[in-house]
């Protein structure tokens, strides 16, 4: 065991952590007035579900015994039996325990990210029981497939240093999928959403951007080059990614706009995560180039076209981004970076990683769909009608689903 790595490695899931408040200020920032506070609370509520549900049985499924490469077992139910000296696997250089930690923020910032494409339209009972089968159903499968010992996704020879499969894809589907079940905001061609507070949007996006340093960096397991090599390529993409939105802002709306680099700010990093300790430095300036665009292409023309509600673009930034990043990873994937056996990419003239990656995306959406449309019909099941009613929708889910205001002496328009 390495002290400094260890140390590293905590402090790297605190920083992944703080992104789920982050998160919470990003989306409520992005809402009308009148949905801030649920919309912040449904975000943060993964706290709560995520951790508890980890400690009692998630690390286990997750990372536990190994069951056709899809499932863990029972066998640290409660974390008895997860050393505290000894590895996951042998050549880590944090014990069991450390792992453990670190897995479990992951663990918590996804589902949350679910929540934006749904924002204003889900009684929270409903959600709060979506989420936890969400993460039995989909999450702890996927975190078993892709990085636990014996893995099916891994292997097949794909790769996802952070979490483009696990975290990015897997919540962006079921958002999109969830937001189709549930249907449009009943004012939705109606009505101007105009976002409520610009600078708890940016405040969130820069929390975001601060705890992907350790969402990345951390996924090294050790305080060593490696790590550094995923920082770099952390803040160069999203760098990157940030001066693209920007442009094409100026192109089709003629001002940049602070909303939009917040927003490209969280594209970049979501393009990088997969790839963030395999592809070279250079790699990550293509890939924030490049993730930008195709998001907003999402966002801005085929969400229109078609007509589907995703809120704050959950589906647009997060499933688009990580399925880029996880392509992306399949091209610039170099051996010489970080070799555990699965080749070099295809822009290297070797193919095997990237027909790895396109398996895994495909893998990693059906398992998505699927699971989302068996948690939904579960949690509508148990908890009857999903949707608040139409009258609560319009007062706002702040005070008909919390009781609450953000901003209790605002008496104008909403």
């Amino acid at each position: 065991m390495d002290s400094g790595s260890i140390g590293f490695v905590l402090i790297c899931a605190a920083l992944v952590f703080f992104m789920t408040p982050g998160l919470s200020c990003f989306y409520g920032g992005l809402v009308r007035r009148k949905n801030a506070v649920n919309t912040m609370y449904t975000s943060v509520i993964t706290i709560g579900i995520g951790i508890v549900m980890w400690v009692l049985f998630g690390y286990s499924l997750s990372f536990g015994a190994d069951h056709a490469g899809i499932i863990g077992g029972f066998n640290w139910i409660g974390l008895e039996g997860v050393s505290a000296t000894e590895p996951y696997v042998e050549g880590q250089k944090i014990p069991n325990l450390v792992f453990c930690c670190f897995q479990m923020m992951f663990a918590v910032i996804t589902p949350a990210l679910i929540t934006g494409s749904i924002a204003g339209r889900m009684k929270f009972k409903s959600l709060f029981l979506f989420l936890v089968l969400w993460s039995l159903v989909v999450y702890y499968p996927m975190a078993h497939m892709v990085w636990a010992d014996g893995g099916f996704l891994a292997k097949i020879g794909s790769v996802d240093f952070a979490g483009g499969n696990v975290v990015h894809i897997s919540s962006g589907v079921t958002a999109l999928v969830l937001c189709i079940l549930l249907g449009k905001r009943y004012d939705y061609a109606r009505a101007n959403y105009k976002i409520h507070s610009i600078p708890m949007v940016a405040l969130g996006a820069f929390i975001l951007v601060f705890g992907w340093f350790g969402f990345n960096a951390g996924s090294a397991l050790a305080a060593d080059g490696l790590a550094a090599h995923a920082f770099l390529t952390t803040g160069v993409s999203a760098a990157a990614a940030m001066l693209s939105w920007m442009l094409c802002d100026v192109i089709f709306n003629k001002k940049p706009t602070f909303v939009g680099a917040s927003t490209g700010l969280v594209a970049g990093l979501v393009g990088i995560t997969p790839g963030a300790g395999f592809v070279p430095i250079w790699a990550a300036i293509i890939i924030g180039l490049t993730t930008s665009p195709i998001c907003f292409f999402m966002i801005s023309w085929v969400k229109k076209k078609f007509g589907y509600d995703d809120a704050l673009d959950a589906f647009g930034c997060h499933g688009i981004g990580g399925i880029w990043g996880g392509i992306c990873t399949g091209l610039f994937g170099k051996a010489a970076i970080n070799d555990i056996g699965q080749g070099s990419g295809l822009f290297f003239g070797e193919t095997h990683l990237f027909f790895a990656q396109l398996a895994s995306i495909l893998i990693t959406i059906a398992v998505a769909v699927v699971g989302t449309l068996i948690c939904y019909g579960i949690t509508r099941l148990i908890t009857g009608s999903i949707r608040v009613e139409e009258r609560s929708e319009r007062i706002g889910l702040d005070r008909s689903e919390h009781g609450e205001s953000a901003y209790p002496s605002f008496n104008g328009l909403d």
